[in-house]
């Protein structure tokens, strides 16, 4: 269930939003995660990513260059001041009409302006009895953009996986909640830290957690 601490939600309202995209069916997208390249930056193999950036004219996606993705340190301290390099998303992918309307919610809900460069991180993670999986292993954190929206596709045997909002960090979460499939919670990278909790199987059987995470601007450079 989602939590806000007692500062009232409507305070909160222009800095993070959760909506229902109902325009998508998230089964669409599940075939594109069955063959997710492993993320070679993270240890333990348990994390599958892709990543591209795209911009919005007249409702349509326009697909930019691939490039590599880069934080500072002062953001990722676990992988910041490092080229990553991902392989790009499926281009069948990002001609579905959903994954359009995926976007163009992420954009509306910014209020971006219509040039503004938007990153899409495919990811998925797994965990196994005994093995968890961790979505955000370099912690609470920021990311070094303007806005960060994060995309649940997918749950599937899986306990876990709540993403969390701080407006500081050694301060409690002011919102946390498990999103379910279809749900989008836009952050003001600005403004809060985020954090996603573990994942562990529920049954003994592995265990899926498939995302899209988008920020504006994109932290891609050629």
């Amino acid at each position: 269930m989602q939590q806000v601490s007692s500062v009232t939600e409507l305070e909160y309202a222009f800095l993070f939003t959760l909506r229902k995209v109902n325009s998508i069916n998230t089964e669409g997208f599940q075939p594109f995660f069955q063959n997710l390249p492993i993320d070679p930056y993270i240890k333990g193999k348990y994390r599958s990513r892709r990543l591209s950036r795209v911009t919005v004219a007249e409702n349509k996606l326009i697909k930019l260059p691939h490039g590599h993705l880069f934080q500072s340190q002062a953001y990722n301290p676990l992988l910041g001041d490092i080229k990553r390099e991902f392989a790009e998303l499926e281009d069948a992918l990002v001609e579905l009409d959903i994954f359009r309307n995926l976007v163009l919610a992420f954009s509306d809900s910014c209020k971006l302006h219509p040039e503004a460069e938007i990153g899409i991180h495919q990811i998925r993670t797994t965990c196994s009895p005994g093995h968890l999986g961790n979505p955000a292993p370099e912690g609470i954190h920021q990311d070094g953009t303007d806005f960060i929206g994060i995309f649940s596709v997918g749950r599937d045997n899986i306990q876990g996986g709540e993403t969390h909002l701080y407006t500081a960090k050694k301060e409690k979460p002011v919102f946390n909640k498990i999103l379910q499939p279809g749900e989008l919670v836009v952050v003001n990278d600005h403004d809060f830290f985020h954090f996603t909790t573990p994942i562990k199987s529920e049954n003994p059987a592995p265990g899926t957690r498939d995302v899209f995470v988008l920020t504006s601007p994109s932290l891609i450079t050629e």
